[in-house]
């Protein structure tokens, strides 16, 4: 049986859910265009293990046809803080690519991305990167994504036939403030995402990452309550 005919009359696609709240928003928006949600989620063995938890309960909410959760230890490679024994940078969001950039990670993410969707016969992958209020990695701008379309079509059975795959990056010119707000629109619940990057051991968010700075001032900027639960220590913003 085919995705497409598990899921009745909706078409399939798959959404990468990385457990973060930009990446529930684009699961949600997913669904309200009638998709029918397959989420996949990269446990890429990073600090901030509390995603995939997160990424599990988020995928639960959407009622996504099938989440899987995919092992790909990128500690073996290290290069980011996320990935290797370097501190997390509290000091605000810079200009500079931060040390928090795991290496070529959304170009590998989308390649998966697009295995699976390719062998479920989707032909819509979901992916919630952001050009505006992130940390300035590369692959967040928009002529990556423009780039893996095309990419996607050359490197594929379905695309060499003639059935090339869409990206779709609906958050990617909204700022994290439009993004919380979206989130209250479609109804989600934004207490079960994630986003800091370097968890406390009494489960808190350090609210001091560029992650946790981000979407602090988002749900500020909205006029709306962030439900996670910060540190004591965590900074004013």
């Amino acid at each position: 049986m085919t995705t497409r005919e598990s899921s009745g009359d909706k078409p399939s696609a798959v959404v990468l859910l990385s457990g973060g709240l930009d990446s529930m928003v684009c699961g949600g928006i997913a669904l309200e265009r009638g998709y029918a949600v397959n989420a996949l989620t990269i446990d890429y063995n990073q600090r901030h293990r509390r995603e995939i938890e997160a990424a599990r309960e988020i995928a639960q909410m959407l009622g996504a046809a099938r989440h899987v959760v995919l092992p790909l230890d990128l500690r073996q490679f290290g290069g980011s803080a996320l990935t290797d024994d370097i501190a997390v940078p509290k000091s605000g969001v810079g200009e500079d690519i931060p040390v928090t950039y795991v290496p070529a990670r959304n170009l590998v993410f989308l390649s998966l991305t697009l295995a699976w969707a390719e062998a479920l016969g989707a032909r819509d992958i979901f992916i919630g990167v952001n050009a505006l209020d992130f940390s300035g990695y590369p692959d967040c701008r928009p002529e990556f994504i423009a780039s893996f379309a095309e990419t996607a079509r050359l490197a594929t059975k379905a695309g060499a036939e003639g059935s090339p795959f869409t990206i779709h990056a609906p958050l990617q010119m909204m700022s994290k403030a439009e993004i919380a707000a979206e989130a209250a629109r479609l109804g989600l619940d934004a207490g079960l995402s994630w986003s800091c990057y370097d968890p406390q051991e009494d489960g808190t968010a350090c609210g001091a990452c560029d992650s946790c700075r981000l979407r602090r001032a988002g749900f500020r900027d909205a006029g709306l309550i962030d439900p996670t639960h910060y540190s004591a220590s965590a900074p004013a913003i």
